[in-house]
């Protein structure tokens, strides 16, 4: 393990040399303005990480008991021991998704390593170029050839052998339900571990001591890279004689948004990845309004913008939480408010979704918002702010995926576990 973390180390150091590259091609390949905090994530955050998933992982213990009580450890025959030995799990297939995806596949690729897996990454097919770099890094530090590989492809043949061959121990995969299901049926026959971080559709509860600062999540929603981040909360649940003051807020503070291309600094809001998904927004915008919702703000493509996949920020007024705009996922900057009579009514929508895998609950009454979080089924659950560490784990149930990504819950998930019984 000592002699893996040196090559990791390595490996880190080569990673964090092409800091720049990485940080233009996520601004030319995935479209994330210069001038946006999701650069963060984009780059920043997994360069950082690099070296503590390497501590993390010198600090767990390969081998660990499984604590018998006494009574089963010695009986007047024999005495017992059971411990758990983790060793590396095998070969790792990698998928990753467009909307950061140096830092969708890095929560693969370094993890996998540092277990002593052998990766595949297959990244998504409009945002491959970000994905070389774990190959040029790896080639620099000395990571034996065929231990971390990279494919590129515009169709679908490499992510299908992928999740079906008998070789692959494990696949890791970052994108939509729709892909999520076929890539656990390909998976099954061979009953292959998922890992699988899918949609979400994540609820913002405000409770009325905290209404006052709901409407600043319509930029901060909308703002992050155009609103494709599957943990955003696009779903804002206000008290229903406060909502249409939140929602005169949401329109002021998106009122002078400065769209255009992601390399202009001044941009705040940029394309979103495809015209495909530019005409998801527009489909799911006017399904709401079919339903019986308002296009409060944008609702359009901007003007004077004859190339890019651009859509304005759009703010909805949905009458309830059936309205197709509040069950699916949009992936674009498109959010939704939604009136509750109290907060069993709050709660009670929040859950009602087939995702789950991210919440926000707001509240100037910490311990009031705590209890409200507590009852809300998600992976995740942010109470008046969210942490993005190596240390805190996130994952999805329901439709939101399988498994656990980063902590030592997510390290282990690519290490195989074998139960040893002695006695004597």
């Amino acid at each position: 393990m000592k002699q893996r973390a040196e090559v990791m180390r390595r490996y880190a150091d080569a990673l964090r040399a092409r800091a720049d590259r990485l940080r233009q091609l996520a601004i030319e390949e995935a479209g994330c303005p210069a001038s946006s905090t999701v650069m963060g994530a984009q780059v920043h955050a997994p360069l950082r990480m690099t070296d503590e998933i390497i501590d993390m992982f010198l600090c767990m213990p390969e081998i660990e008991d499984n604590g018998l009580p006494l009574h089963e450890r010695v009986n007047p025959y024999f005495t017992v021991q059971s411990l758990k030995r983790w060793t590396p799990l095998g070969v790792v297939s990698a998928i990753s998704a467009y909307n950061v995806p140096f830092y969708t596949a890095f929560w693969k690729v370094v993890p996998a390593l540092m277990a002593g897996d052998s990766v595949i990454l297959r990244p998504n097919p409009l945002t491959p170029i970000s994905s070389l770099i774990f190959a040029e890094a790896a080639e620099e530090a000395g990571i034996p050839k065929g231990v971390m590989n990279v494919i590129v492809e515009n169709g679908l043949e490499g992510g299908q052998l992928m999740t079906t061959d008998e070789r692959v121990d494990l696949v890791s995969f970052t994108g939509s339900c729709t892909v999520g299901v076929k890539v656990a049926q390909q998976a099954a026959p061979t009953l292959k571990r998922l890992v699988l971080e899918l949609g979400g559709k994540s609820a913002q509860i405000y409770l009325p001591d905290s209404v006052d600062r709901a409407a600043s999540a319509a930029p901060s929603v909308c703002l992050s890279h155009a609103g494709q981040g599957c943990v955003l909360g696009t779903r804002v649940f206000v008290p229903e004689e406060s909502k249409q003051k939140v929602l005169d807020g949401m329109a002021a503070a998106l009122a002078n948004t400065k769209i255009g291309p992601a390399s202009d600094p001044e941009t705040q809001l940029g394309p979103v990845i495809s015209a495909a998904q530019r005409d998801r927004c527009e489909h799911f915008t006017n399904a709401a309004v079919e339903a019986g919702g308002k296009v409060v703000c944008g609702g359009k493509r901007p003007d004077g913008f004859d190339k890019g996949f651009y859509w304005e920020p759009t703010v909805l007024d949905l009458p309830d939480n059936q309205n197709p705009a509040a069950q699916e996922e949009i992936f674009g900057p498109v959010i939704g408010v939604i009136g509750y009579r109290d907060l069993d009514h709050a709660v009670e929508m929040a859950n009602d979704s087939k995702f789950g895998l991210s919440g926000w609950v707001h509240g100037a009454d910490k311990m009031a918002a705590l209890d409200v979080g507590k009852r809300i089924r998600s992976g995740a659950v942010n109470i008046n702010g969210a942490v993005m560490s190596s240390h805190a784990s996130g994952g999805g149930i329901k439709m939101s995926g399988l498994g656990r990504e980063r902590g030592v819950e997510g390290l282990r998930e690519f290490q195989m576990q074998t139960t040893f019984n002695i006695g004597g």
